[in-house]
């Protein structure tokens, strides 16, 4: 286009080429004039050339005028001895082709209208060219989708220089159908498989960019056939993949997998192990898959290990999970640290789970119950209110551990046989201790902790106490809660009147001043 000409006058310009082309095969090369101003610098003519290309190459797929087949290269189209028709369809699918790459390219434009735009053109290509395929069935009634036009969508929006989750957004709307989600997971897969084959260090960027596609990715919780399609068909087979819950269910699962298997940054595994338990594994056609994946997370330590006991939790449980030395490395997440961590209270809410269970050794849960009121000494009040009805649930679930409330004979403080350094909670002498670390609380300066500490010098209820809503108190609730506390009445500060504004006449204060 030329320097001065605005929107407006390129707008004009695209149009007539476009109906040029579309009403005579001998203006077909003004197809190079359009697709000259895609490679334009200047972002309205870029929308201008796209919205062109849009009805240009729309109204070719839908009237069949590009090459149905194996596309032979440009050169043996151009000296080969075929008919003008035919010669005139390949050349224009060369055209076609060109476009759509360069649209592609446009995915990583600096403006983000332009991205939004070169997206929506794509994936309009995806459902023409879906409905009037480029390709010729194998069997009548093959199921057809422009797998090479999808997988350049996906393969630009998980870039690995530029963070995508703008466009990664928009495209979420896709996902809604089912053919487009189902085709979504295979070229994901492929993609991830590509981008980390034999390259060193992949930037956090395209793990990013990959977490936020998979993650958006949700199935249907019930079973039954997908018909949501938006490549329009005019019937479905039942002999098609993509139709099938179960199918979708196996590329689902692969996806992960192949993207589970690579060293992920610990950002990203956070990520991954937050909706582990809510959004993956009960979409898994096999989710004793994952045993791997949450094994090396929960050996990883830290927060990370926190996370991963949500998965676990559900394998042991629902998938018969075996775990050797489970409990040992549960207890070795019992540091000063899990009170201030992000996700405490999901691990203390899966802890409870873990230690329901009345066939636990009574020296495990004296370990667990003693390390936690070890750790109780210098944890926060908001974490103690919490903590301390968690050890007496532990201790009414267990009666053979109540001998750690009243030891009449036991050792001096100084000489407590349990060792909080060993590793191992069936070496750590807990059940010889006692909980003098409860008694100690009793007398902290905050009154909600020392009325719970208080709890062991009375017998314990049957009923056990719900940690449940305690899981979330902050700081912030206990002084807010205090704030609102009502102070008893007028508080007396003198038991003898004052008589006088000097007080009594053998005051020292009335013995040297006078008001006269």
């Amino acid at each position: 286009m030329e320097g001065d000409a605005g929107p407006g006058d390129a707008r004009r310009a695209l149009g007539h080429l476009v109906e040029a082309v579309l009403a005579s095969r001998g203006e077909a090369n003004a197809v190079f004039d359009i697709l000259a101003v895609l490679q334009s610098e200047d972002q309205e003519e870029i929308q201008e050339a796209v919205h062109a290309c849009s009805r240009l190459f729309g109204a070719l797929l839908a009237r069949g005028e590009l090459f149905v087949g194996q596309l032979p290269s440009e050169e043996m189209v151009l000296t080969g001895s075929r008919g003008a028709n035919r010669k005139y369809k390949m050349w224009m699918r060369h055209r076609y082709h060109s476009c759509c790459n360069r649209l592609g390219e446009l995915l990583a434009h600096p403006s983000f209208q332009v991205k939004e735009l070169a997206l929506s053109t794509l994936m309009k290509f995806v459902q023409l060219e879906g409905e009037h395929p480029l390709e010729k069935p194998k069997w009548e009634g093959n199921y057809l989708f422009p797998h090479q036009l999808f997988m350049l969508v996906v393969g630009g929006l998980l870039s690995p220089e530029e963070d995508r989750s703008l466009l990664l957004s928009q495209f979420q709307e896709y996902l809604e159908h089912d053919d487009i989600r189902y085709h979504t997971m295979q070229a994901a897969s492929d993609t991830v498989a590509r981008v980390t084959d034999g390259r060193p260090g992949v930037p956090l960027t395209f793990w990013n960019n990959a977490f936020m596609l998979l993650s958006s990715v949700s199935l249907p919780r019930q079973e039954g056939t997908l018909s949501s399609f938006y490549v329009k068909h005019t019937e479905l087979s039942d002999k098609w993949k993509v139709i099938h819950l179960k199918e979708h269910r196996k590329a689902f699962q692969q996806m992960w997998l192949r993207f589970l298997k690579h060293q992920l940054p610990l950002r990203v595994c956070k990520k991954v192990l937050v909706i582990m338990h809510d959004s993956i594994l009960p979409h898994l056609a096999q989710p004793s898959l994952m045993i791997d994946f949450l094994t090396r997370a929960y050996d990883i330590g830290g927060a990370i290990s926190l996370l991963a006991l949500n998965g676990l939790f559900i394998l042991i449980h629902k998938h018969n999970l075996e775990y050797p030395d489970f409990y040992r490395k549960l207890y070795g997440l019992l540091d000063p640290s899990v009170f201030h961590v992000k996700y405490r209270a999901r691990f203390f809410h899966l802890a409870d789970l873990f230690l329901s269970s009345s066939h636990l050794p009574a020296y495990l849960v004296a370990a667990f119950a003693k390390r936690l009121a070890r750790l109780a000494l210098t944890a926060p009040p908001e974490a103690l209110l919490m903590v301390l009805p968690f050890i007496c649930n532990l201790l009414r679930r267990h009666p053979a551990c109540r001998v750690l409330m009243h030891r009449p004979r036991g050792p001096e403080l100084d000489a407590d046989p349990y060792d909080p350094a060993e590793e191992d909670p069936a070496q750590s002498r807990a059940l010889e201790s006692s909980l003098w670390e409860l008694q100690a609380l009793q007398q902290h300066y905050h009154p909600e902790v020392s009325k719970a500490a208080s709890a062991i010098n009375q017998a314990l209820s049957v009923p056990e106490v719900s940690i449940a809503p305690l899981l979330e108190v902050t700081a912030f609730e206990i002084f807010e809660r205090d704030l609102k506390k009502k102070g008893p009445g007028s508080v007396p500060l003198e038991f003898i009147p004052a008589r006088g504004l000097l007080g009594r006449r053998e005051d020292l204060c009335a013995q040297h001043f006078t008001l006269s």
